[in-house]
């Protein structure tokens, strides 16, 4: 998560994640260690040690080939089509593309640079075309089509019906009911597609990677003590000791645009980033998008669905894009009040300065920290040297072990895909093997920006499979012998992250289809939003936010100047986020016209009345969550829709008595982390909380004004 965000979530494959095949040795045999079976302990790891570029080509094109005997084996079987060799016998097949895709995916994340650029741009529109040959290969179909139609679906288990509904439901949205002419037209679009999604996320990573602002001491007013020295370190990894490095990605430029007193440098770094795809050169992304647009409608209109919004939102919670439209101007115009009354105290603030400005994109970050010190009596620089990396994770771990009974323990001697990876082995409580997860923590050239979560491998019970998990940020590496100091934001992104870890971790569903993250896509985000509430736990904030120096616990005052600062600027976090997520959804209700990027966002966010002092936290250009893939595109609005339910979850453990509730934390354990896709989410929901979801604790969570009537606006909730 289902594919990278967030943050992200990112599974490998599409929906044949078999184990195990027969013919397994016949691949041995090549001698390809992309090919070969994860072995060692805990279940088998992918062997990074062992894995050069030259092998990608050759390994996904044996993989591939595998695949196809394996389906058409299946297809062709003469006995009457059955669960068990049709269903079961297509979750046991694709093992090794599994396991090279995922491999593949990995690379393409964290090492995409130099010659893997090419690979993927020549293979990433052959696996497209590959997908399309297994869910338009018409004799396997009729036999998915005949188990699902057949009245011994019903003596079948709960888990396996919804099985095998996935797979009827998959194959018909894919175009397994198409014409043959329509089929051929819908491959071409999906190969044609997936090359504009790997040529998008070149140029997105290449706009980050070439562009660097590097500062003299003359430069650095105002940057805390932790913000300097990662920059100096930035810039001596680049070959310039002695000067201080702004790197054009999120985890730099915030805190600097936070922090800069240069209000000339704040505009240079803000307009860099936020043109990012769109400065008219070889890596502009403007004639990409509009081209990805009309494919996608096209591909819509052969499906029969009305707007690729449609097509995209039908297996979703929100069900119709009309549904997660209203949910997200339910909330819009009192974020844009919020808003209003941010940017008012910010101008009071700076007219009292007598800095002669009109607060611009570039001071919005600056003069909110200020007027939170001066409202809050709040420095967040002051809050940040008790945020150490490792302390924050080992918080992580110690409430996962309070609410899920887990205990990490770190190995050594894992082979990794670059020496900062470190690896730790998941257990439960009474001491059974449940996983491995990963941690990438820093940026280095090649690896994509932000924070995510990839899914090395889905738990199932089918051949008693455990998960592999990893989460990935962006870091600047530290100093020798220095920790690495994080912001309060970064903190709750690490948090979020882990959640979606954890969600994979607890699986617990028969069939790897069903498993872990492989939920709606405004679902997947739920357990993640809904983990970053443990960080403001007094009992994460006392264990594990020491003082770097001092190794004093972070003072209870300070504490509570957070949690009283807690709803501050939610006007400008809320309207930098719904503007894409409003923008995406309808940039995908618009059919097939020939759209111009910059031209449709400006419009429409002039339309929709966005506060000038805000730009869309990724704009058109840079919308990697949109136009990188398929998955979250007319499904950013997926984050508001999963936050809800992260809201009025929580309250559920606070009603109960406090975060850390063994009763509730077990029903969200069995209702809704372990139970993967073996049930409508909605349905999960209910299980855990009794009733459908309500919009009153997302309010509440914001300080945004809670409609008199509890159920008020009820229609537009999830």
């Amino acid at each position: 998560m289902v594919t990278r965000t967030c943050c992200a979530v990112a599974l490998c494959g599409w929906a044949l994640l078999g184990t195990a095949a027969a013919d397994e040795p016949q691949l041995n045999q090549t001698g390809n260690p992309l090919l070969a079976p994860w072995n060692g302990g805990y279940g088998g790891y992918p062997a990074f040690d062992r894995y050069r570029l030259e092998q990608f080509k050759p390994a996904l094109e044996a993989a591939m080939a595998q695949e196809l005997r394996e389906v058409d084996a299946i297809a062709a079987n003469p006995a009457p089509p059955s669960f068990v060799n049709t269903i079961e016998a297509l979750e046991q097949a694709g093992a090794a593309l599994n396991r090279v895709q995922s491999v593949y995916h990995i690379w393409s994340s964290t090492l995409n640079s130099g010659g893997f650029q090419a690979v993927q741009s020549e293979m990433d529109p052959v696996l497209a075309g590959f997908s399309d040959q297994i869910t338009q290969n018409e004799p396997l179909f009729r036999r998915i089509e005949a188990v699902y139609e057949s009245a011994a679906r019903t003596k079948l288990t709960p888990e396996q019906q919804r099985l095998v509904w996935v797979y009827e439901r998959n194959f018909v949205r894919a175009g397994a009911r198409l014409r043959p002419d329509d089929k051929a037209r819908l491959t071409k679009i999906n190969q044609r597609l997936a090359g504009l999604y790997a040529s998008f996320s070149q140029n997105l990573l290449a706009e980050e990677s070439g562009h660097v602002m590097y500062l003299t001491a003359a430069d650095l007013g105002g940057l805390p003590d932790s913000l300097r020295d990662a920059a100096a370190a930035a810039a001596a990894e680049r070959g310039r000791p002695g000067e201080w490095a702004v790197l054009n990605t999120r985890s730099s430029t915030e805190p600097f645009l936070t922090y800069s007193d240069r209000r000339d440098l704040r505009e240079k770094v803000w307009r860099t980033f936020y043109s990012r795809g769109d400065n008219h050169d070889e890596h502009d992304n403007s004639a990409i998008i509009t081209e990805i647009l009309k494919l996608r409608a096209e591909r819509a209109t052969l499906l029969g669905y009305a707007t690729h919004a449609h097509w995209r939102v039908e297996p979703e919670m929100a069900k119709t894009p009309e549904n997660a439209l209203a949910l997200m101007m339910q909330v819009w115009p009192v974020a844009v009040a919020r808003v209003h009354e941010e940017v008012a105290d910010m101008q009071a603030l700076a007219d009292q300065e007598g800095a002669g400005i009109k607060i611009a994109g570039w001071d919005y970050r600056y003069y909110a920290e200020k007027v939170r010190k001066a409202k809050y009596e709040l420095d967040m620089a002051a809050v940040k040297p008790y945020l150490q990396l490792d302390k924050l994770r080992e918080g992580m771990f110690w409430a996962a072990g309070q609410l899920y009974g887990y205990h990490f323990t770190e190995l050594q001697g894992l082979p990794v895909a670059d020496p900062h990876v470190r690896v730790w082995e998941v257990r439960s409580g009474g001491g059974q093997h449940v996983g491995l997860w990963y941690f990438d923590p820093y940026a280095r050239t090649g690896k994509d920006s932000g924070a995510w979560m990839n899914e090395y491998r889905s738990q199932q019970q089918l051949e008693n499979v455990s998960p592999i998990v990893s989460n990935n940020t962006n870091f600047v590496p530290p100093r020798p012998g220095e920790p690495v100091l994080i912001s309060w934001d970064d903190a709750v992104t690490l948090f979020h992250e882990f959640g979606h870890a954890l969600h994979g971790l607890n699986s617990k569903v028969w069939y790897p289809s069903l498993a872990g993250t492989s939920v709606a896509r405004d679902f997947v985000e739920f357990p993640s939003q809904l983990n970053e509430n443990w960080l403001e736990t007094p009992e994460v904030l006392s264990r594990f936010c020491i003082h770097y120096r001092s190794g004093e616990p972070i003072p209870a005052d300070l504490v509570q100047k957070i949690k009283r600062a807690h709803t501050f600027n939610s006007g400008f976090q809320t309207v930098e986020y719904l503007a894409g997520a409003i923008v995406d959804m309808k940039l995908h209700l618009a059919g097939g016209a020939a759209i111009d990027p910059d031209r449709f966002e400006s419009d429409t966010l002039s339309s929709l009345g966005m506060p000038q002092e805000i730009v869309m936290r990724h704009r058109t250009t840079q919308f990697g969550h949109v136009f990188s893939g398929d998955q979250y595109s007319a499904g950013y609005y997926s984050y508001l829709w999963s936050e809800v339910l992260d809201h009025d979850a929580f309250e559920a453990f606070l009603e109960a008595g406090g975060p850390y509730d063994p009763r509730v934390a077990k029903r969200y354990h069995d209702d809704i982390l372990s139970v993967g896709n073996t049930l409508d989410p909605a349905e999960a929901y209910r299980h855990f909380r009794g009733r459908d979801p309500r919009i009153d604790a997302y309010l509440r969570a914001k300080g945004f004004p809670v409609p008199a009537s509890p159920t008020a606006g009820a229609s537009a909730t999830p």
